[in-house]
């Protein structure tokens, strides 16, 4: 199943009637969906049958799926789950296509569903139009209550409708940010309604300053807001705090829940901005311990006597060091595991050493909690290697545009991301960087993903042919990459010399190569040699990156070497910018190549000695008539 649809998963989609059914069926097989039909349509290939009414059994799935596709009339689906619905931090995402597959509608849990995110996959799927009816979608802003979502945020108290409402009215809210990235602040429409640092609105400042009309903070800390405040407030918490542990043997869950509920209640310290927990290695099989973070599904990190020791503590133990090797358990693995996630040096204590007893349960416990620079995300990371094609939208696979507005970052050289710019949603974090910085692209997402983000590397063309794909693959294999972990998939594109083909005919229908002529990372007595070997080959031969504005003469040394052995009368195709706005089309001979107006944004197609030119059209015979040197009708070298 491809990657960007794998966060959706169960996907359950419902048709009634075979229009709807087979408008659902390629989605399904795209998406992972298992496609639901009535009886009356048992015939429908890959799909489901349920029995008796559909409201019955939309009820039956809604609790173990994360999305709803229905084909089917709005009015109907809203009828369907009215009773069903809680909450929209509990209820799955719902989206409605039309039969005609005009239309997407996010009709349900738009944010914290993903629903939003869904309908415009599947509207990217069907060339279908999608409609998102929230205000945050509209002012191109990213949703109050899912703004951290990508960093593993969580959410913490606070009247979140009246925040996201201010929000949608423009109005100014003030952002308290203490922990977690600032990647969101720095990607936000101009405009947008936030203020970072607001200052306090006084009596003495009212002229320079407007009231903010909401808070969002940002902490590790648990805050308690007054009912009677007419200032609407939310908090996020990301997770930064990871809480050490060191009990005896056999300790309770319960006693280590306990002791670290009442650790944070005492610290005023939110237990959803825990990351992790973190102890001594011989501590890995502690029934209690292990219970708490299945359950709570953290990670539980451990390490050795030895590593343990080597941490300066506030607080060292002698009869801990004589029991297991070392003077400090929780102190030490907090440091260390708060360190292990961002942190240059030693990880600052929040909370020294902790010890907690409880009567009639055995066993103790000692907490203490360390803070990281970085949150831990609780995701597997994702690269998306994509080609764009050549430039044009129309021109790029469905998979492809569906990739980039699925991902939580976008990273490529500014003029592809311009490219690409309606595919981008609110809330994403794009980064572009400079033409020559290719390197630096591949190391800073290969960052993101291995800190749990997904991210779409951005390529013109086709991201494995002179694209970043093939960069990124390095990195990840000398940095030791066990070929799963960040998850990679790569999405085909329209290359270059397909493009520039497509415009000028059919001058690649015989064994073609490309070879591109920047010697930057190739010496050029290499690409000389591939060039004479092409050229004694006959092959179709498409020249990539043919002049820069400091690299002139290659594409000149190449006309010659071309020339050495085909016809000065040999067909060429210069083809510039293809399918963008810009585009310029030559077609002339290798006689006249240098003629043109060529430069980086140009393919160079040199034909075969059976390629012909025919009313402004280029063809390579294929032999399907029985012959290739000359074909009635075209024109032949003179």
């Amino acid at each position: 199943m491809p990657l960007v649809w794998r966060e959706f998963q169960p996907i359950a989609a419902i048709a009634t009637t075979p229009n709807a059914a087979h408008r659902l069926q390629s989605l399904s097989q795209t998406t992972g969906a298992t496609l639901w039909v009535p009886e009356s349509l048992s015939a429908i290939a890959q799909a489901q049958v349920y029995t008796g009414s559909l409201k019955a059994h939309v009820a039956q799935l809604w609790h173990h799926h994360r999305a709803f596709v229905f084909c089917l009339a709005t009015g109907a689906v809203v009828r369907l789950i009215a009773p069903l619905l809680e909450h929209k931090s509990l209820d799955p995402a719902v989206v409605v296509i039309d039969e005609n597959g005009q239309f997407v509608i996010s009709l349900c849990s738009g944010h914290q569903g993903k629903a939003d995110q869904l309908a415009k996959a599947i509207a990217l799927q069907l060339g279908a139009t999608p409609v998102l009816t929230g205000a945050s979608a509209g002012l191109g802003l990213p949703g109050v209550d899912i703004l951290g979502a990508p960093f593993g945020w969580q959410r913490g108290e606070g009247d979140w409708t009246a925040v996201s409402a201010t929000v949608a009215r423009g109005e100014p809210v003030q952002v308290i940010q203490e922990v977690g990235s600032t990647l969101w602040q720095e990607h936000l429409p101009q405009g947008h309604p936030f203020h970072f640092g607001f200052p306090e609105y006084t009596a003495t400042n009212r002229e320079e300053s407007i009231p903010p009309k909401a808070r969002i903070w940002i902490s590790a800390t648990q805050r308690q807001f007054s009912p009677e405040s007419d200032l609407p407030k939310v908090q996020w918490h990301p997770r930064v705090l990871w809480v050490g542990i060191g009990c005896e043997r056999g300790t309770s869950k319960q006693l280590i829940e306990t002791a670290i509920q009442q650790t944070c209640r005492s610290h005023h310290l939110a237990e959803g901005a825990i990351a992790g927990f973190a102890t001594i290695d011989i501590k890995a099989d502690e029934v209690g311990l292990v219970q708490l973070c299945r359950d709570r599904n953290l990670p539980l990190r451990t390490f050795p006597a030895e590593v343990l020791r080597s941490v300066d503590v506030p607080n060292p133990s002698a009869i801990v060091d004589k029991e297991v090797g070392t003077p400090s358990v929780a102190e030490a693995s907090a440091q260390l595991a708060a360190n292990s996630f961002g942190v240059q040096g030693v990880a600052p204590l929040q909370v020294k050493k902790q010890i907690f007893k409880a009567e009639g349960q055995p066993g103790a416990v000692t907490v203490a909690i360390a803070q990281s620079e970085q949150e831990y995300t609780g995701r597997t990371g994702q690269l998306l290697l994509i080609g764009t094609g050549p430039g044009q939208l129309d021109q790029m696979t469905p998979a492809a545009q569906t990739a980039v507005s699925q991902a939580d970052v976008v990273i490529g050289y500014s003029l592809y991301i311009d490219l690409i710019t309606p595919l981008l949603r609110p809330g994403q974090i794009v980064e572009a960087l400079p033409i020559t910085q290719e390197r630096q692209r591949a190391e800073r997402a290969i960052e993101l993903a291995q800190w749990g983000l997904s991210v779409a590397v951005v390529s013109s063309g086709d991201c494995g042919i002179y694209g970043m794909a093939g960069l990124v693959l390095e990195e990840l294999r000398a940095g030791g990459w066990d070929g799963k972990t960040p998850g990679v998939q790569v999405f085909p594109g329209i290359t270059a010399l397909q493009s520039a083909a497509s415009r000028v005919g059919a001058p690649l229908m015989h064994d073609f190569c490309a070879i591109s002529l920047s010697d930057l990372l190739t010496p050029w007595e290499v690409i000389e040699k591939r060039l004479t070997a092409a050229a004694q080959a006959d092959f179709i031969t498409a020249l990539y990156n043919p002049r820069s504005q400091t690299r002139t003469q290659q594409i000149a040394t190449a006309r010659d070497i071309f020339l050495k052995y085909r016809d000065p009368m040999t067909p060429v195709a210069i083809v510039r910018a293809a399918y963008r706005q810009d585009e310029q089309i030559t077609l002339t001979t290798l006689a006249k190549l240098l003629e043109a107006p060529i430069d980086m944004l140009t393919t160079v197609l040199i034909g075969n000695q059976s390629t012909r030119t025919y009313e402004d059209w280029m063809i390579t015979p294929r032999g399907y008539l029985g012959f290739d040197a000359d074909i009635t009708g075209l024109n032949p070298p003179s």
